[in-house]
């Protein structure tokens, strides 16, 4: 199944000023691995309050909150990234 990416304008800023599209890319795939039931060790947390809805995953220094739609299965949508959010 093809799943469709969509970055906020932050997310695309911070990947050009950090280099890490290719990085951040490869965990949302793996995210969306563990959810079809395969065995695979990320970090990743639901978020709780005013970030319901929304997925934490981290991977190193790094943080990506994103949210997916399900229902379709047509989208992911980071909506924020950062080394400094915690």
């Amino acid at each position: 199944m093809k799943w469709t990416i969509n970055y906020s304008r932050d997310a695309r800023r911070f990947f050009e000023k950090e280099d890490i599209h290719v990085k951040v890319t490869e965990e949302l795939r793996k995210f969306l691995t563990k959810t079809r039931g395969e065995n695979i060790n990320i970090d990743v947390k639901k978020l709780k309050g005013d970030w319901k809805g929304y997925y934490r995953l981290r991977k190193g220094k790094l943080r990506i909150i994103f949210d997916v739609d399900f229902n379709n299965q047509k989208g992911v949508r980071s909506s924020f990234l950062t080394d400094k959010l915690f």
